[in-house]
């Protein structure tokens, strides 16, 4: 009976019953399509301003993963009918649910920028979300703030295993403010990476030990996303790719707190507090001018 109570609270987003598309999908009154996977153990549901931390994953319609990820951000009020933001607002916390939504919306509304060259025009995408955390501006900037004085030692520690492997490696360069370690392997002749551009990158990703953990080039997928926006890669890649001229290679060093951090990686691969390696080639620049002919 709880359960059903729940559902009909999901259900609610929706004026009346509309004929779905998508067998085993709902819809609301604004398009999005969802199918409600799993049921939180209670009602506890996010406001524009709130902090989330959420499993993400956006695929074609033809079930191929571009994305998938962890992330936590600030929620914000929807912009326009239909959006993504709506779907983290219509979920509580615990819930797993699985949204359809229109791509061209998302990419060019939402993340300003064109669509990847393997979605068609006027189609849509699905994007499946795992609600895992909910908390108030209030409560997120105190449970940080608790956080960081609370590691202190561990991060002690991650900095005297990265000192090893710097000295081992014989690496010749000093770490930037932050932490983070950027090596230039080839020099980029193109223009350098700004705020709203697409750009489409190779990289390959591994522990200090030398094991790799993700590659592109093993996929034969090189990563496409929009600079600068949320939801899109860690920090320290942010980072590094806004450093770089397109046609450049680098290796970076990211210490945990730019990387996957307290948590590790959604998908476990990677634990807490672990300082990671990535090798990466700018491949293509796409400027917002080239974007919006």
């Amino acid at each position: 009976m709880y359960k059903f109570y729940i559902a009909l609270l999901l259900l609610s987003f929706s004026s009346c019953k509309y004929f779905s598309t998508y067998p085993d999908y709902d819809k609301t009154p604004t398009g999005i399509y969802y199918h409600l996977i799993f049921i939180g153990p209670e009602e506890k549901y996010p406001k524009p301003g709130d902090y989330i931390t959420a499993d993400i994953c956006y695929q074609t319609m033809q079930d191929s993963i571009f994305f998938k990820g962890s992330r936590t951000f600030q929620i914000t009020k929807p912009e326009f009918k239909g959006s993504i933001d709506e779907c983290f607002l219509m979920m509580s916390e615990g819930d797993s649910t699985s949204f359809i939504i229109n791509a061209d919306n998302f990419f060019k509304k939402t993340l300003q920028a064109k669509l990847p060259s393997f979605i068609p025009e006027n189609s849509e995408m699905k994007v499946g979300i795992k609600m895992r955390l909910i908390r108030t501006e209030k409560e997120y900037q105190r449970e940080k703030e608790e956080f960081l004085a609370w590691i202190e030692d561990f991060g002690d520690y991650e900095k005297l295993i990265l000192k090893r492997f710097i000295e081992e490696q014989k690496i010749g360069v000093d770490p930037m403010e932050d932490g983070l370690f950027y090596i230039q392997v080839k020099e980029g002749k193109g223009p350098k990476v700004k705020k709203g551009d697409v750009v489409l990158v190779d990289y390959e990703g591994k522990f200090l030990n030398g094991i790799f953990f993700d590659s592109t080039k093993k996929r034969h997928q090189p990563f496409e996303f929009v600079y600068g926006s949320e939801l899109q890669v860690i920090s320290g890649l942010e980072e590094a790719i806004g450093r770089m001229h397109e046609g450049e290679k680098a290796v970076v060093i990211i210490p945990s707190d730019l990387a996957f951090g307290e948590s590790g990686s959604s998908t476990g691969i990677i634990p807490p507090f672990t300082s990671v390696i990535y090798e990466i080639e700018l491949l293509k620049i796409y400027s917002k001018k080239e974007i919006k002919k």
